[in-house]
């Protein structure tokens, strides 16, 4: 218990010294956050022993929730209206494209197995809102452009989770049926955004409705709100993660008593829940099990980011008059965070034997995504001269 107490503490600390030190190199917050895992665990320093994957499964999926709710509360209503058409498409049949476009390459044309293409096409095809929100947000870009990539990261988990546990169910024969699987699909993305939206409207009328002196009971009353929107939508088997982003949206396009209070609160939480998660997941990994997947790593990487994530933009949105410019910014901002590391502890926990390759493939792309993409966002939008 010591550790959590002490070692965790200077984690903290040690991340927010390195991150406004490396900030003036444009390097993000969640690699810092990383690397500081990395760094602090069990095969490095050896100061943090930490490999409870279910754990950390459920301490993502809290953190995920604010991430997500803040997001939704910040993005304007005008904002999101011009941009439905492509970041819908992004989240939908983009994640299938890059997905399709991913296992073509790895099984076609490199000659991997089946059912690890098939697996890491799956897991890695959403882009990621805890990755996005940070990074992007520092970034003064045209609001459509930023709209377009936030929204689409936002609302393309459920498509991701769907493929991944399809293709798990396939290599298990534990599904029923695809039509099944298409079906709970269907319930998940069309349930999950009303519930957010009238439980949304629930909580707009409490607030205006208490009457407290006390500002602290408002933080409170937003913690209860955003944690019962996504619990309740979750009891009914429907998207929670939609329904937090949806409600943040509506509360944020919304007057209510002491807004900016709860702004506030929800910009503190979820950059707390960012810079924890990504903590979390370094502390998660064990660097000498690289040795024999590096390689793999890299080519996974450059796969997903220099052939699969620009055929699903350009395919993807094709009609939708976004411009050349526009789309490799949208191609090259398709950054992977914690989303797919978390489905990555899917097939370990299915039983395959290939789960923890595929969980330390997926991670080692993931950080190359982050370093690199991440760290030349702003060089990119200033040579597309979208900032100056």
């Amino acid at each position: 218990m010591d550790v959590v107490y002490v070692v965790g503490p200077v984690l903290l600390i040690a991340i927010v010294l390195a991150a406004v030190w490396l900030d003036r190199w444009s390097v993000p917050v969640i690699l810092v956050a990383l690397g500081a895992g990395i760094l602090f665990g069990s095969d490095v320093l050896r100061l943090w022993h930490f490999d409870d994957i279910e754990l950390t499964n459920r301490i993502a999926n809290l953190a995920l929730v604010f991430i997500l709710f803040h997001g939704g509360f910040t993005t304007r209503r005008a904002n999101f209206q011009a941009v439905a058409l492509p970041a819908g498409g992004l989240a939908t049949w983009g994640v299938v494209l890059t997905a399709v476009a991913t296992f073509g390459a790895l099984y076609g044309v490199f000659n991997w197995s089946l059912h690890k293409a098939l697996l890491l096409a799956a897991i890695i095809s959403s882009t990621d809102a805890a990755a996005i929100f940070s990074i992007l947000r520092r970034q003064p870009l045209p609001q459509k452009l930023s709209s377009t990539v936030e929204i689409e990261s936002a609302a393309n988990d459920p498509m991701a989770i769907l493929l991944t546990l399809a293709v798990i169910g396939g290599i298990t024969a534990a599904h029923s049926s695809w039509q099944m699987s298409v079906l709970v699909f269907i319930w998940k993305f069309a349930v999950g955004p009303f519930c957010g939206w009238f439980l949304a409207k629930a909580a707009l009328w409490l607030f205006n409705r208490l009457e407290s002196q006390d500002r602290g009971h408002y933080y409170v009353l937003s913690l209860g709100i955003i944690l019962l929107i996504y619990g309740l939508t979750e009891m009914i088997n429907a998207s929670g993660m939609l329904a937090v982003f949806v409600a943040g949206y509506l509360m944020g396009n919304r007057p209510f008593v002491y807004k900016q209070g709860v702004t506030n609160f929800s910009s503190a939480v979820s950059t707390i829940g960012n810079v924890g998660l990504f903590a979390l997941m370094g502390l998660q990994v064990f660097p000498h099990q690289w040795g024999a997947i590096w390689l793999d790593g890299i080519l996974l990487f450059l796969v997903l980011t220099l052939f699969a994530r620009p055929f699903a933009v350009w395919v993807g949105t094709a009609g939708m008059g976004l411009g050349w410019r526009n789309k490799t910014f949208i191609a090259w901002a398709g950054l992977r965070g914690s989303v797919p590391i978390v489905l990555a502890t899917y097939p370990a926990a299915a039983g395959l034997a290939i789960g923890q390759e595929v969980f330390n493939l997926v991670f080692f792309a993931v950080l190359l995504s982050i370093g690199i993409q991440g760290s030349t966002l702003g060089w990119l939008a200033r040579l597309l001269n979208f900032t100056c």
